[in-house]
C-alpha cells in the first residue's frame, strides 16, 4: 500500500492507495463513531455498495444508506437536501460519520453536508473515477452548484481519510479516465516538468490503466496537491495554480449545460485554451502549447472548445471565484512545471475565444 499524508490545519489525514481498499474500509472508521451514513449513488452502489457495506458493518456500528441520483447536473441544493434527510431521518448525532462513495459529485456533496449537518461531523472519502481519486477528494474542498456558476456554493472540510481502491478503475468508461488523466497531467503542467514529460512517455499505458502506471501517476498526483495544499488550505495563494484550465473549464460546463462534457473534458481543453493565453501573455513556447495540445488529445479529451461566442464566455467567466473586483484573474504557465497566477489583458482574453469561433481545420 501505499500512503500520502495530508496536512493542513483543518486536519491531518492519511490517503491509502492500493488494490482492495475498498475490503478494508472499516480500518478508517474512527473507534467512537456512532454510526455509518454511507451516501452513493445507484450506478456506483451496484458495482461497489455491497462490498463497501460489509467492510463498513465489521466495525460493528449501525449502518444506514443514502441514494442520491447519478450525475453532475444533481448537484445542487435539492439533492444535498436528500443527505440531509436520510441524516435527519435516521436520527444520526454529531458521532456519525459519514462515508461518500463515487465520483466527485458524491465526494463534493458528500463533504459539504458533513461540514454542515450539525456544525460538522466526520466523513471519509472513498472515491471511484480517477478524476475524483486525483483532485477532488484531495485536500478538502466541498460544495455545490448553482445555476449562475460552477462551485460556488461550499466550504473547505477536511476528510478523516481518502481511501483510494485502484481496482475500481476497471469499470471506468473511456471518458471517465481521460477526464481523470486530464487533472493527472495537470500536475505536470503547473508545477512537475518531468512528471509532465513522464505521462508523455507513458500515454498508452495511462489510457490502458497498466497497474503500475497507472498507481504511480495517482500518487505522484496526490503528492503534489497534497503539498500544495498543506501550504495553503484556503486557497488564499499558492493553491489558486490547481485551477489551471479551470476558468474555461467551468465556462464550457456552464455554458454547454451541467454534464454534457465531463468536468475532466472541459478542463483538459480549457488547459489547451489557458496555453495559449499563456503564450501571448508570459512568454510559454510555440512547442511547448503543442506539447500541451498533443497530450490532451492522447488522453482522450477535446481541445476544440465549443463556439459560445465571446460575450457569452466573458459573462460566464465573470461568475467565476478567481474574479477579484471585476477582473478575471487566471493561472498562467511561463513554461511547463511553473505556474502564476495574475490578470490578464482583455485583448489577450479576447483572442483566445475567437478562437473557438474559427472553423475547424
Amino acid at each position: 500500500m501505499n500512503t500520502v499524508q495530508v496536512e493542513t490545519p483543518g486536519g491531518s489525514y492519511p490517503i491509502h492507495i492500493a488494490s482492495g481498499r475498498l475490503d478494508l474500509l472499516g480500518q478508517s472508521i474512527p473507534d467512537d463513531a456512532t454510526a455509518i451514513a454511507l451516501v452513493s449513488n445507484p450506478t456506483v452502489y451496484a458495482l461497489y455498495g455491497q462490498r463497501a457495506s460489509q467492510a463498513l458493518a465489521k466495525t460493528g456500528k449501525r449502518l444506514v444508506h443514502i441514494e442520491l441520483p447519478d450525475g453532475e447536473a444533481y448537484k445542487n441544493w435539492e439533492t444535498l437536501n436528500l443527505i440531509f434527510d436520510g441524516l435527519l431521518q435516521n436520527r444520526l448525532d454529531r458521532k456519525a460519520v459519514l462515508v461518500a462513495l463515487g465520483g466527485g459529485v458524491i465526494g463534493d456533496m458528500g463533504g459539504y453536508a458533513a461540514s454542515s449537518y450539525m456544525r460538522g461531523i466526520r466523513f471519509l472519502q472513498v472515491p471511484t473515477t480517477l478524476l475524483a481519486q486525483v483532485d477532488s477528494s484531495v485536500g478538502g474542498k466541498t460544495g455545490i452548484n448553482h445555476p449562475l456558476g460552477k462551485n460556488m456554493i461550499g466550504a473547505f472540510y477536511q476528510p478523516v481519510a481518502v481511501e483510494i481502491d485502484t481496482d475500481v478503475l476497471a469499470t471506468l468508461p473511456g471518458r471517465e479516465v481521460a477526464a481523470g488523466l486530464a487533472e493527472v497531467i495537470k500536475y505536470g503542467l503547473i508545477i512537475d516538468a518531468k512528471f509532465f514529460a513522464w505521462c508523455e512517455e507513458h500515454v498508452d499505458a495511462l489510457r490502458a490503466l497498466d497497474s503500475q502506471a497507472i498507481t504511480y501517476a495517482i500518487q505522484r498526483s496526490c503528492e503534489l496537491k497534497a503539498y500544495v495544499v498543506s501550504q495553503d488550505e484556503r486557497e488564499s495563494g499558492l493553491r489558486a495554480i490547481l485551477n489551471f484550465g479551470h476558468t474555461f473549464g467551468h465556462a464550457i460546463e456552464s455554458g454547454l449545460g451541467y454534464g454534457e462534457w465531463l468536468h475532466g473534458e472541459a478542463v483538459g481543453c480549457g488547459m489547451v485554451q489557458a496555453a495559449e493565453l499563456s503564450a501571448i501573455t508570459s512568454g510559454l513556447s510555440a512547442e511547448s502549447v503543442q506539447r500541451v495540445r498533443a497530450l490532451t488529445a492522447a488522453i482522450g479529451c477535446p481541445v476544440r472548445p465549443p463556439d459560445l461566442g465571446t460575450d457569452r464566455w466573458l459573462e460566464l467567466m465573470q461568475v467565476d471565484k478567481k474574479t477579484e473586483g471585476g477582473r478575471l484573474r487566471f493561472v498562467l504557465i511561463p513554461e511547463i512545471g511553473q505556474a502564476v497566477f495574475e490578470s490578464v489583458p482583455a485583448e489577450a482574453l479576447r483572442r483566445v475565444l475567437d478562437n473557438a469561433a474559427l472553423p475547424q481545420e
